[in-house]
């Protein structure tokens, strides 16, 4: 019971070894072949790109999904995606 007591408490004042990592850099879409910018903060917490279509029509880095209205979605969660970009067209990878 003490244990149990003790490592509730080394939980509670180390918060940060119990969160959630961010995604890894890699995924991330290189901005100078989008042309729509900016970000949001997902329900995890993560900084996700908003759906952009690419400069070249290339499916850029990171992209999860294609939206009807030919942006690129990096969602990382099936619920919403393209929900403003008229539906998936299509899911990646």
């Amino acid at each position: 019971m003490n244990r149990a007591i003790l490592l509730l408490l080394a939980a509670l004042a180390c918060p940060t070894l119990y969160a959630k990592a961010p995604p890894p850099a890699g995924n991330q879409p290189d901005e100078a072949q989008l042309i729509e910018h900016g970000s949001y903060t997902n329900r995890d917490g993560n900084m996700v790109h908003r759906p952009a279509h690419s400069k070249s029509g290339k499916v850029p880095q990171g992209a999860t999904a294609k939206c009807r209205d030919g942006s690129y979605s990096f969602s990382q969660h099936h619920r919403g995606t393209c929900s403003r970009h008229g539906g998936v067209s299509a899911w990646l990878g």
